[in-house]
């Protein structure tokens, strides 16, 4: 049902409270109470991301020449990305609206490159593990390109079935660091060596992993080579919104050259204002996503961004040892902050719905059936409180009555 435009308009002092009311069925994510949407990093973090996108609210990126502030920060907060992903010399890239606008336009570039120096015409199709994001699907719908999902091994990339879907049509080749429904990194350097022996274009989905995956390993883990330290990766994204901590929308889209970040580019008409040359789909774009990206940079820096990420780390060992002892098995071995789970016995969606009654608004894969939790630095004050309830919840449903203390 529709509700007509007011016919006079009310003050602030109303329309606030009328706001807060709207919200009170939300989730209360300043309580950890959420593992996907939202990534909390504290009131700190919260406040400057707010501050900064008010002050430059109504400012559009689209003009850079009028907002030279804007286009200052978008260089410095993509240099930074492409700094922390081991880009070469003379890498570049873009913010975004979004993860999804980040894949649209790596593909649009692939595609746009292949033709004009490959020589590719007619029909094309991307190679991915089953696992990679929908956003890919949404572009090849656009684009008109055949993607081929294959069935993962052991919850990562199939190598050798992935190399075997790869045709003279194949215009990309699809890792993830981490994909989405397991949290883990796909083997980027094997995907990089049939990427070089087929001379294909690789991409390397890091829109959840990219900008928590970089301080996770200066934290002193082990993690294998997903970014442009593997020769053969020709782009990336990574979500400054997510693990970035910035405010939505913002994202980031890189190349290994200034030459393939051209392919992404529109150059639009002629109209009658000329030609309208833009660096992504969008043309305005919000000042104020820009701002926040990279004041929230400003404030954390690599020491905030360590402790911040050694945080969610820790929640995600909290949480891996909690559902363990309950009985749930952790698919794979995740290394960043998602991680899903399974029981044995007991169906997963019954856990959710359980779940969800006591406050918990999380997300459930459904092959395998499983929980999955997407964690913030927040969880790791509230870990405590999901395995209790996460207990009560199984015993609710398996009808064994589970204390808090079997939740670590």
């Amino acid at each position: 049902m529709s509700s007509a435009l007011p016919e006079h308009g009310s003050p602030w002092s109303d329309i606030e409270p009328r706001m807060r009311d709207l919200a009170k069925g939300d989730v209360k994510w300043r309580d950890g109470r959420t593992g996907m949407y939202i990534f909390n990093a504290g009131p700190d973090v919260e406040h400057v991301q707010k501050t900064a996108y008010a002050m430059f609210s109504s400012e559009n990126g689209l003009g850079p020449a009028a907002f030279p502030s804007l286009a200052q920060m978008e260089r410095e907060v993509v240099a930074a990305g492409l700094g922390l992903l081991n880009a070469p010399a003379g890498a570049a890239g873009a913010m975004t609206s979004g993860g999804t606008d980040s894949i649209f336009l790596a593909i649009k570039a692939a595609r746009d490159h292949a033709r004009a120096k490959r020589g590719m015409t007619g029909a094309l199709n991307i190679v991915a593990p089953a696992s990679v994001h929908p956003a890919f699907d949404k572009a090849c719908m656009v684009m008109d390109i055949e993607l081929r999902r294959i069935p993962v091994k052991n919850y990562l990339a199939d190598i050798s079935a992935m190399e075997a879907a790869i045709d003279a049509a194949t215009l990309m080749l699809v890792g993830s660091a981490p994909c989405f429904p397991f949290g883990l990194i796909d083997p980027i350097e094997a995907l990089g060596e049939i990427a070089k022996r087929k001379d294909v274009w690789l991409h390397v989905d890091a829109c959840v992993g990219g900008y928590i995956a970089p301080f996770v390993r200066m934290n002193g883990a082990d993690l294998s080579a997903f970014d442009f330290a593997v020769p053969a990766v020709s782009s990336m994204s990574a979500d400054l919104h997510k693990y970035g901590y910035a405010s939505k929308g913002a994202s980031t889209v890189f190349f290994r050259s200034e030459a393939l970040r051209e392919f992404m580019t529109f150059d639009a008409g002629p109209w009658p204002l000329g030609r309208m040359i833009t660096p992504s789909l969008a043309g305005t774009r919000p000042g104020g996503a820009i701002a926040a990206a990279w004041a929230v940079m400003q404030h954390l820096g690599v020491d905030g961004y360590r402790t911040k990420q050694r945080e969610v780390t820790q929640a995600r060992e909290k949480i891996e040892a909690g559902v363990r002892k309950l009985g749930f098995d952790v698919l794979g071995a995740p290394q960043l902050g998602i991680v899903a789970f399974s029981h044995p016995t007991v169906d997963a969606f019954q856990i959710y719905a359980q779940m969800h009654h006591r406050g918990w608004f999380t997300a459930a894969l459904v092959d395998p059936r499983a929980l999955h939790l997407m964690l913030s630095p927040k969880h790791n004050d509230v870990a405590h409180e999901y395995l209790a309830d996460l207990a009560a919840s199984l015993g609710a449903v398996s009808g064994e009555e589970l204390t808090p203390k079997y939740a670590g």
